[in-house]
């Protein structure tokens, strides 16, 4: 799939663009795999900077995954993000 700007959301903080990482969440049902691919995120090419945070909550048949990723690069309007670091979704009760 593509990106879809309905699951994405800034938190607080937007106001230090340029002086500070923002951080942002997103959620889809693509697959992080799908999500950490190069121009994915070019939607919001004027909202995110190298550097900036984006949780994402994806899914990986129907099981969700989440991941922190870096912008780490944001040229021409084409943002590539790391491949993320896994949140452990531990549910031992």
């Amino acid at each position: 799939m593509a990106f879809a700007r309905a699951g994405w959301n800034p938190i607080g903080g937007q106001s230090k663009k340029g002086t500070a990482p923002q951080l942002f969440t997103y959620t889809t049902t693509d697959t992080v795999a799908t999500v950490n691919t190069a121009a994915y995120f070019n939607d919001v090419s004027d909202d995110v900077s190298v550097g900036d945070v984006i949780i994402s909550v994806t899914s990986t048949g129907g099981t969700l995954a989440s991941s922190i990723h870096t912008v780490v690069s944001n040229a021409s309007g084409v943002v590539d993000v790391s491949d993320g670091t896994t949140i452990a979704q531990t549910d031992s009760d």
